[in-house]
């Protein structure tokens, strides 16, 4: 495609949104169509740029054709998308955390009409991670496995999207779910072998930290990953946008694309 795609952002009020913005101002492979906020934001109306005169920020779904819409905003805000972008035949990359089953349900439904990538880290050094964690889980499959999580103290959820993805992807590895051998809470007694632990730290402005060990008999392997600046999401999201408009409809991950870079 030669032309630039053409690009909505969905919750752009928010801290994500603004460095998707940020980014996305002199990036001349998109044209920002459209940047939408909940209703009621005291923002409406307002320039996405204070030097530019459109978009303005807006609550409704714009009547321009887009090719791709970058999503982080809340459940509220997720339905709406996807609504719009199963409408429309847009291709929808979404960083919304906090879902419901019900939710989960309406993202694997709409990926059979739409190219979608729905993800709780976009930074590609934790897709990386992720990789080395599935060889690593599936190589050591009795070995203990405990997750550790720290984000800044006003985060909502516990533990984070990442981490329970994380520990969705270990599990699979060795041919189990998280149903049956994560490990959460605060009394989590004796540990099964194999099980897969979480602890959570929360505190201060920390951007987001994750690690994986590996326990076995008198040794151990640590995998991780730390964000010091949260514009590596926001990147990963443009990244995830720019190449999710050339596949066919389905539900895709960061892994995908690092398997194209590899290949």
């Amino acid at each position: 495609m030669n032309r630039p795609l053409r690009l909505a952002v969905n919750g752009a009020t928010g801290r994500m949104g603004r460095a998707l913005l940020d980014l996305l101002r002199d990036d001349d492979r998109f044209e920002l169509v459209a940047t939408v906020t909940a209703q009621g934001m005291p923002q409406l109306g307002e320039r996405a740029y204070h030097d530019r005169a459109e978009p303005c920020l807006r609550a409704d779904w714009p009547r321009e054709a887009l090719d791709v819409v970058i999503d982080f905003s809340g459940p509220g805000g997720l339905t709406s998308a996807l609504a719009h972008c199963q409408a429309h035949g847009i291709a929808l990359v979404s960083g919304t955390t906090g879902i419901d089953a019900a939710l989960k349900a309406c993202i694997s439904d709409a990926a059979k009409r739409i190219p979608l990538m729905h993800a709780s880290n976009f930074s590609l050094g934790v897709a990386v991670l992720a990789r080395l964690l599935r060889q690593a889980a599936a190589a050591l499959p009795d070995w203990d496995l405990e997750i550790i999580e720290a984000h800044h103290g006003r985060k909502l959820d516990a533990p984070s999207g990442t981490a329970l993805s994380l520990g969705e992807t270990a599990a699979a590895a060795r041919g189990t779910t998280l149903a049956r051998d994560g490990v959460t809470g605060g009394r989590q007694g004796a540990r099964r072998i194999g099980g897969i632990g979480f602890a959570v730290v929360r505190g201060g402005d920390i951007v987001g930290e994750h690690s994986a060990l590996l326990i076995g008999q008198g040794e151990r392997v640590e995998l991780g990953h730390r964000a010091t600046d949260r514009t590596i999401f926001a990147r990963g999201a443009i990244e995830a946008a720019h190449w999710l408009c050339g596949q066919p409809p389905g539900a895709y991950d960061l892994d995908a694309l690092l398997a194209q870079r590899l290949a």
